[in-house]
């Protein structure tokens, strides 16, 4: 039975090597971003790039702020936190997004997550929900209370998993004026129940697992991994889903950062297969915006989040023609789809 959870883990659960690993050099951007179109230096009169680090229950959190260009510190600004994706870093995906909103006159902020990235934590990589949740809460204390920052006009912006995470942190926190999720991931859904639906014959089993690895953490053991098993080209190409396969090619291939691993502390899987993000999706009663390529296999989490967002009058769902999950992190045609819907958006409610 462990040799299938094994499987199942490699197959289902986005298993990778370390990044570091395969990319021991660092990125030749001078700010560590991978993106296309990345900030290089900081110029008089453009968009400029801050990294800032602060705490949040103990734990020194790695951020960038992106301010916009000709910003007036003595002036009020409009902002927008930005939560990445699971196993994501700053420096992909979520800084690209950030960058866009700056462009277009936000004041922007993305953070590793706690146990993330260049964040601090110990154990490496713990990956639980409330951390999560907890991550974007801090990013709002932080920016909030940044020279130039309107409180007021505080908008919130979650990719993939840092969507599901968003969604979560909305529900009570009500400082996020308006909300925003791109191709969401509900992480305690896929962990416990597989993509879809692909592990539901596991799922006991995969709990003992993870019960055993906590057991062995309290007794001050070794700490356990999932999604801790190199994946190779080859491997992806079989993988039956365009999430995992063109994940792969986009983590550690195109988009790859030494900080950005997928792997997780065994032990989390007690707290994100017990967790999910529809629950109390009625507490949202801030204006909703959530976006997904209209390929993204993902979608179905999309679709069932929106449809219990009972408690906002002002919700829309937005579907990007053409494109998959992944895509929408990159390929410029659906970036570009995706920062026009944020700007209408955010432009009418923030």
């Amino acid at each position: 039975m462990k040799t299938k959870i094994k499987i199942f883990l490699l197959t289902i659960m986005f298993i990778s090597a370390s990044v570091a690993a395969q990319n021991p050099s660092k990125p030749a951007n001078p700010f560590g971003l991978v993106y296309g179109g990345a900030i290089t230096e900081n110029v008089n009169g453009k968009v400029n790039i801050h990294p800032v680090t602060y705490k949040l229950n103990g734990i020194d959190i790695s951020a960038n702020i992106y301010t916009p260009a000709n910003y007036d510190p003595s002036k009020k600004h409009p902002a927008i936190v930005v939560a990445h994706p699971n196993g994501g870093v700053k420096e992909q995906v979520a800084g690209l997004y950030a960058q866009r909103l700056a462009e277009s006159g936000y004041v922007a902020i993305v953070a590793d997550a706690s146990y993330q990235g260049a964040s601090g934590g110990q154990p490496r990589n713990v990956d639980k929900p409330a951390n999560r949740i907890e991550d974007i809460r801090g990013m709002a204390d932080f920016i909030t209370h940044y020279q130039g920052v309107n409180a007021n006009q505080l908008g919130l912006l979650g990719i993939c998993g840092g969507g599901g995470y968003s969604l979560k942190a909305a529900q009570t926190d009500k400082r996020f004026k308006a909300v925003v999720t791109l191709s969401m991931f509900n992480s305690g859904e896929v962990r416990r129940n597989g993509f879809m639906n692909s592990g539901l014959s596991t799922i006991q089993e995969r709990l003992k697992e993870a019960t055993e690895a906590r057991a062995l953490e309290a007794a001050g053991g070794k700490i356990l991994y999932a999604s801790d098993t190199e994946i190779t080209d080859e491997m992806a190409d079989k993988m039956p889903f365009d999430l995992y396969r063109e994940g792969h090619y986009y983590y550690h291939r195109t988009h790859a950062h030494p900080n950005s691993t997928f792997r997780f502390t065994m032990s989390s899987l007690l707290d994100l297969m017990e967790f999910d993000v529809t629950t109390n999706m009625d507490l949202i009663n801030q204006p909703l915006l959530m976006m997904a390529g209209s390929k993204a296999d993902t979608y179905y989490m999309t679709d069932s989040a929106f449809k219990l967002a009972t408690g906002t009058k002002e919700k829309e769902l937005f579907l990007i023609p053409g494109a998959t999950h992944i895509q929408t992190y990159y390929v410029p045609e659906y970036v570009n789809r995706a920062v026009g819907k944020l700007n209408e958006f955010f432009g009418k409610y923030l």
